[in-house]
């Protein structure tokens, strides 16, 4: 199991109600299912988010593909407005 930090930006953050928090979790895929367990405004927002991990767009690879190192950093990044 891996432990890291996951970070919240704009709407997560405001739905996840902290900026950053620890975790536990093998694959990204997991660590989902865990920060969103009774958490249903984060699980709405966080399913049109882009993730980095470790800086490292995710892309569309399957979340339960991607493996979570120790001491890794996980960015929640909503789609942002603007130009």
């Amino acid at each position: 199991m891996a432990t890291g930090k996951i970070r919240y930006w704009a709407a997560a953050k405001e739905a996840a109600g902290v900026a950053e928090e620890t975790f536990d979790a093998v694959t990204l895929g997991e660590l989902m299912t865990k920060i969103t367990a009774d958490r249903s405004e984060l699980a709405r927002v966080v399913r049109r988010c882009s993730f980095l991990v470790d800086g490292a767009p995710v892309g569309k690879r399957p979340h339960d593909e991607v493996t979570l190192g120790d001491g890794v950093t996980v960015e929640v990044l909503p789609p942002f407005a603007g130009g």
